[in-house]
């Protein structure tokens, strides 16, 4: 008798859990809505930022792409070491993706489609209306949604540039120009964010 009532709690329990898991296409239409209502507010550059900051942490994976754009370094890298690349790294992620992102007002982003691509990760397609200054945009999401509950975006795909490939390949040439060494990466991730 136990065993059954523990069965249908759990079967209720999964129920309700899909019926609240937020879908990935929601996810990134109401988080493209949150940054472009802060854009368009009459606050300070430094306020917007800091903001926006609060936005990418709640909804990106940082740690995920920061270790994705290491590459293989990671796996030689000691604990203390990862600490610390994964601090520099979020600072210096915070920093690039907020002060971009401040410069624009009012980016209308519409979402269209979605592709489920496994239980871990959704493409969401979505276009970045054209302006007077600027042609329209395809914006790729990939979404990881391994917690249906959490989704977190894992990168961007600009007209089919995969944002996190590219700052890969430049950690990568770092690395490499300095005979692997993640202290010659340490100190450019570090000055970057220091300027």
């Amino acid at each position: 008798m136990l065993k059954k009532l523990l069965g249908i709690i759990l079967a209720i329990n999964l129920i309700i859990g899909n019926v609240f898991a937020l879908e990935a296409d929601v996810f990134v239409q109401s988080t493209v809505n949150r940054a472009s209502k802060l854009l368009s507010e009459n606050i300070s550059k430094d306020e917007k930022i800091n903001k926006l900051k609060s936005i990418a942490k709640d909804t990106v994976d940082i740690n995920g792409i920061g270790f994705y754009t290491l590459g293989p370094t990671r796996k030689s890298l000691s604990e203390e070491d990862k600490k610390k690349y994964l601090n520099l790294f979020e600072e210096y992620f915070l920093k690039s993706f907020s002060s971009r992102l401040s410069e624009y007002t009012n980016p209308e982003i519409n979402v269209f489609d979605k592709e489920f691509l496994n239980k871990n990760y959704t493409i969401v397609n979505s276009l970045l209306k054209e302006t007077k200054e600027r042609p329209e945009i395809k914006i790729d999401w990939r979404i990881y949604t391994k917690d249906p509950d959490k989704p977190l975006i894992r990168d961007l795909i600009i007209e089919g540039l995969s944002l996190a490939r590219t700052q890969k390949e430049e950690f990568s040439s770092i690395l490499n120009s300095n005979n692997g060494d993640i202290n010659a990466l340490f100190k450019i991730l570090q000055e970057f964010s220091n300027e």
